[in-house]
């Protein structure tokens, strides 16, 4: 209840007129509530675009995120190599790395391909994960060997039971990382604050920023963008929430 109080009083200082927000004592429900904010937004800024940037950027980063660290956690937990071990606690140590470090080579490094202003340089940094590889490795490790042992005795290549057998056995934490992998991507701030200069390419909450005066804040125009801001996060929590209920009934397989 207490973490829910925030988003309620967001909301309500969303419907308020400018005058109404600093009454006191505070109004939880104003005496006159007005969409009108929701409108100023819209009119005053692209919100379009700005939320369909950040809808892509997102999107396309969880997408490719999942793909790229359930095949590298994969490689990790059921093929056997020389330094195996030693290759994956190096690629962990990455995570000792603050991501503020690797900014400025990524810059530069987006800067050299020509992808300043792009949806590449938003997208394409983002799908490489050692927490993600870590998450699902661990989950891997969890399903039985005899069932890919069963699936190479008919025949089948690693690509095959990696898609067939081990992915639909993951669910949960594939659906925990996108989750995990789609909130970073939608409130990340800082490198499209770096790497984009154009408005047109601008996310939502660079867009957010814009509502922010140098003197004085609307805050009920601010917290109507916040609003529309939340709405996707949620909807896609809600989405994958069905899919940790499902997984309940697969976390019961050991060998």
């Amino acid at each position: 209840m207490i973490m829910i109080v925030p988003f309620l009083w967001m909301i309500s200082t969303s419907l308020k007129s400018k005058g109404a927000t600093m009454v006191l004592p505070p109004q939880w429900i104003p005496d006159e509530i007005s969409l009108d904010n929701y409108i100023r937004v819209a009119e005053v800024f692209p919100v379009e675009k700005f939320l369909l940037n950040s809808i892509i950027v997102a999107v396309f980063t969880t997408v490719g995120q999942l793909l790229l660290c359930s095949m590298a956690a994969y490689v990790f937990a059921r093929i056997q190599f020389k330094g195996r071990e030693t290759l994956f606690l190096l690629y962990l140590a990455t995570l000792m790395v603050p991501t503020q470090v690797t900014m400025i080579p990524q810059f530069i490094l987006m800067k050299y391909l020509g992808w300043l202003d792009t949806y590449q340089a938003l997208i394409v940094p983002g799908v490489f994960s050692a927490f993600g590889t870590f998450l699902l490795r661990q989950s891997f490790l969890t399903i039985p060997k005899s069932l890919e042992e069963a699936a190479f005795i008919d025949g089948a290549s690693h690509f095959r039971v990696y898609w067939q057998i081990i992915l639909p056995l993951a669910k949960p934490a594939l659906a925990t990382l996108a989750v995990f992998s789609f909130m970073q991507s939608w409130n990340n701030f800082l490198w499209p604050l770096i790497i984009i200069s154009d408005r047109n390419m601008m996310t939502l909450p660079l867009g957010l920023s814009m509502l922010h005066g140098r003197w004085e804040t609307d805050w009920n125009l601010m917290m109507a963008g916040v609003v529309i801001s939340v709405i996707p996060i949620l909807s896609v929590y809600l989405f994958a929430q069905k899919y940790f209920i499902r997984g309940i009934t697969l976390s019961g397989l050991k060998e």
